[in-house]
């Protein structure tokens, strides 16, 4: 297959080799080393995006080992590696490492996403239960109502109208995450402003924590800059506005998660402080909002550059729905629209490195780990991993049809990590990205607008660049 290298060390892929049926688009992805770089070079790399720093032997070894400076980095790339030290050593590996604590503490505090032990174990069974797939029926009205009000706003645009899709998106799930955390009215009234003032705080995070690999223990001040501390006050100021209004406003019947938060006790029955409501709805909100977001702008552009795959989804869709909106039951009967976002989680994982640190010295696929290592598992290698898929590169929905994970066992496929810690909020997340992405493809076919250059950027979460410009198509 031809490739053309970009002046950023891009290779961008084109033509098509692919089976009969399918498109045999490989999409964009950062150029591959045939060595591995020195230290100096990976961190230089790393600062910029954590996706340029693997050479090509990365993608097929099952486990990796790197020295940085005074950091021990181990990588876990296959399902059995993946699973000894996710799940049956999650006692070891249960802390997420010094990067991410450090670049999320200021946010969420000590909420679900980066606490551990104790505080883990609590925070998990409260928060859990709100957000189960049990919940999620009750969550698919404020969804849907959502996805057809941008539907709307997408016609009102006119024909062929140029959008930044991945701006779309990002307000799109910010909408329907600000209703099912904040109840339907406030979600409207807010969503606008959280979504500007988390994409804010992300923009000013640094990609690696240079103070842990020089050894440096945690209690060693970080620099936050005047950006990153002015974002967590809007957003704190904006929460506790939301948790007082809600208090005031409450209405009967609405299922919300801020009201499961504000009524959740903990095993003794005392209630969650204010500030760990507003952790907490910090944790949900970014998990829940950032990587949909990503997911469905991915989508988009995949789906602009595969035409097969393009037609496949709507015809299920015109079949299956027939002009009119999905309900909930219909989810499960869009086996193809389900596909194409799974395929595009393997492609590009929302969270691309799941990074923990050894809380002890141990042993991973007969290597000794000391404690305070780094040990990952980098979706990014996993899911490319050529020993593992077949067409690793390229973009084939066709892969995930039948349930059967493209042929992996669930330690091979982890989207969503895998483990104590898997996302809980798993199904809610999934079928926000079906239901978008059916209710907008039954009346729009988005086109990638000439000249742009898409290329995945890693920050805290991989993202198609700063923008994703396309044409609004009309079916």
């Amino acid at each position: 297959m031809d490739r053309t290298q970009g002046d950023d060390g891009a290779f961008v892929p084109a033509g098509s080799d692919g089976p009969a049926g399918g498109d045999g688009y490989v999409p964009p992805y950062p150029y591959r080393h045939p060595e591995q770089p020195s230290v100096i070079k990976l961190i230089g790399l790393a600062r910029k995006s954590f996706l340029s720093v693997w050479p090509e032997m990365a993608f097929s070894r099952p486990l990796l080992r790197i020295a940085v400076l005074k950091k021990q980095i181990f990588i876990c790339n296959s399902p059995d590696t993946v699973q000894e030290a996710f799940v049956r050593k999650h006692e070891i590996y249960q802390r997420k490492s010094a990067q991410m604590r450090h670049a999320l503490e200021p946010l969420i505090g000590d909420g679900l996403f980066i606490s551990d032990k104790e505080t883990w174990r609590v925070r998990r069974r409260i928060v859990a239960p709100i957000i189960h797939a049990s919940k999620v029926p009750d969550f698919f009205p404020a969804m849907a109502e959502a996805v057809l009000e941008r539907r709307e706003a997408w016609r009102r645009l006119g024909a062929d109208a140029p959008v930044d899709v991945l701006r779309e998106m990002a307000h799109l799930t910010a909408e329907i995450i600000c209703r099912t955390i904040f109840g339907r009215q406030l979600g409207r009234d807010y969503a606008g402003e959280v979504v500007e003032s988390f994409t804010a705080y992300q923009r000013h995070i640094d990609q690696i924590d240079v103070q842990s690999l020089l050894g440096l223990p945690d209690w060693f001040p970080r620099f936050r800059g005047r950006a990153i501390r002015r974002s967590v006050r809007r957003i704190d100021r904006v929460l506790d506005e939301i948790i007082t209004s809600y208090e005031a406003r409450k209405r009967d019947g609405e299922t919300s998660v801020i009201g499961g938060l504000l009524e959740a006790r903990d095993e003794d029955g005392t209630p969650l402080t204010r500030e760990a409501i507003r952790n907490e709805a910090s944790v949900i909100f970014m998990a829940g909002h950032e990587t949909t977001a990503n997911t469905l702008a991915w989508a988009w552009f995949l789906l602009s550059q595969a035409p097969r795959a393009r037609a496949r989804l709507h015809a299920e869709l015109d079949t299956v729905l027939a002009g009119r909106p999905p309900e909930f039951g219909d989810i499960a009967r869009l086996p193809y629209t389900r596909a194409v976002i799974e395929e595009t989680l393997r492609l590009y994982p929302p969270v691309p490195i799941l990074a923990r640190e050894a809380l002890a010295d141990d042993r991973i696929g007969g290597w000794e780990v000391p404690k305070g290592s780094l040990v990952l598992v980098a979706p990014w290698l996993l899911h490319r991993n050529p020993t593992l898929w077949e067409r690793a590169d390229h973009f084939e929905p066709e892969r995930f049809l039948g349930g059967a994970r493209g042929g992996q066992s669930k330690f091979g496929y982890v989207p969503f990590a895998i483990g104590p810690r898997i996302c809980a909020g798993l199904s809610f997340g999934m079928t926000e990205s079906i239901l978008s992405l059916a209710i907008l493809a039954q009346a729009f076919d988005p086109q990638l607008q000439e000249g742009a250059d898409i290329q995945p950027v890693c920050r805290l979460t991989l993202r198609p660049g700063d923008a994703l410009p396309m044409r609004l198509r009309a079916r």
